[in-house]
């Protein structure tokens, strides 16, 4: 009996539904977009890297059928029929519709489930999420894709260009090569040296039929020849040549590094530190998505500013006024100690309830005309509060004017508010 081999040259042979999900998306685009965007107001943004499940109305899913239309005759023939001779009629469903259950029939408050739901991967949503997003000047810095490389040590190789030979470590193995095959050999000869010294010392035998002569011949002749074996063993062969190695490590043409700035002082309530934390997160996460390497310095303030990690920026409180200048201060110090703008595209949002003291308020704009802007690819400004604006607003609406192009700032009443606002701080700008 023969075997059967079954060669399978389908295309996306591991993923044989890539092709038919990708169209699928891009047919529902709408729907989708819309069941994310109610996500990220739905549920909180902390949670917005998981999947979402997407509902579409069973009009939209509905393919054009050609059927039977009111009236005529039709000839069926069912199995199993027991009821029913030659000859009888079958009314029609009332309502001269179809017979299937449910149709003709609303709910009585309008609203009905959809026939047909499906899961979007974490990948598809945050796709989705920031399908018309994108960093200001990004496309003029080209930072997601564009990598250069650099060549790191990386041990040696028995192959390689002259310039890059390793002269003492090829010796070093010709050394060690020379003595492996020639240890043998050189204590054979000092035997057989001390075995032809000893012959030259020993009187002359008496018996004619023993000659001194013929072993001490035999034993130069041995030690000459192995002598000559050892000379023939070459200074240095190929196999003992060492090459400097080199790989090639990608980096980062240009590095970006984004500061969060946030005000944790007494006046901003647990709904303000709960509006920025999630306004931040979903700056972070939007900054994962289009960068593939980026540092994030996370600096909090009351009265007095300081750089902590991610998990003390989101959950730890303090109590105390507001003196925002001390953040922006503290950034611009670590930007003069990290970051240098020669070497880094540099990105900052801050997010406060406005509240400042107002001798604070001019300060802080000398420092974002004077120290802060001139370095910086983007600054975003997010005021969370419903109230009327304070000091803090109108110097920072000056300094809009004379930075068009690097400043924004936007104010967020509610959580409902937060992408929106986002979406216009962070829109991807014409060409």
């Amino acid at each position: 009996m023969g075997m059967t081999h079954v060669v399978d040259r389908r295309l996306n042979g591991k993923n044989k539904s890539a092709v038919n999900r990708e169209r699928f998306l891009r047919r529902y685009r709408h729907h989708i977009k819309k069941a994310v965007a109610d996500a990220v107001q739905r549920r909180s943004i902390t949670d917005i890297e998981r999947g979402e499940s997407v509902s579409i109305p069973s009009q939209d899913i509905e393919e054009p059928i050609f059927h039977h239309g009111q009236g005529g005759k039709r000839e069926m023939v069912h199995p199993g029929n027991q009821e029913f001779v030659a000859g009888d009629t079958i009314p029609k469903p009332p309502g001269g519709g179809g017979g299937g259950q449910g149709h003709g029939k609303a709910s009585p408050d309008g609203e009905g489930m959809d026939e047909f739901a499906f899961q979007i991967t974490q990948e598809e949503f945050l796709d989705f999420l920031f399908d018309d997003l994108e960093l200001p000047n990004l496309a003029r810095k080209k930072l997601k894709d564009t990598e250069s490389f650099k060549y790191v040590r990386s041990g040696f190789t028995t192959e390689g260009v002259p310039a890059k030979l390793d002269v003492v470590r090829s010796l070093r193995g010709a050394h060690a090569r020379r003595l492996g095959l020639g240890g043998a050999r050189k204590k054979k000869i000092r035997d057989l040296e001390e075995q032809l010294e000893a012959l030259k010392m020993a009187p002359k035998d008496l018996d004619p039929a023993f000659s001194h002569e013929d072993q001490i011949q035999v034993l130069e002749e041995e030690i000459a020849r192995l002598k000559a074996n050892i000379r023939r063993i070459p200074f240095i062969d190929e196999i003992d040549l060492r090459y400097r190695q080199h790989q090639k490590h990608p980096q980062p043409a240009t590095s970006a590094v984004m500061f969060c700035l946030m005000d944790v002082s007494g006046s901003m309530t647990q709904m303000h530190k709960d509006i920025a934390k999630r306004f931040f997160i979903l700056l972070y996460l939007f900054l994962k998505k289009n960068y593939k390497k980026i540092e994030v310095v996370f600096i909090r303030h009351h009265t007095s500013a300081k750089e902590v990690d991610e998990e003390e920026f989101f959950y730890s409180r303090e109590t105390g006024g507001t003196i925002v200048s001390s953040a922006l201060k503290l950034m611009k110090k670590i930007v003069e100690s990290r970051y240098p703008p020669s070497e880094w595209n540099i990105y900052a949002a801050q997010a406060s309830d406005g509240d400042n003291w107002n001798d604070d308020s001019p300060v802080c704009s000398k420092i974002l005309a004077e120290g802060i802007l001139p370095l910086v690819q983007y600054y975003a400004y997010t005021e969370i509060t419903p109230q009327d604006h304070q000091m803090l607003w109108y110097e920072y609406e000056k300094i809009m004017e004379r930075f068009p192009n690097s400043f924004a700032m936007q104010q967020i009443a509610d959580p409902g508010e937060i992408y929106p606002v986002f979406r216009q701080l962070f829109e991807r700008k014409a060409a």
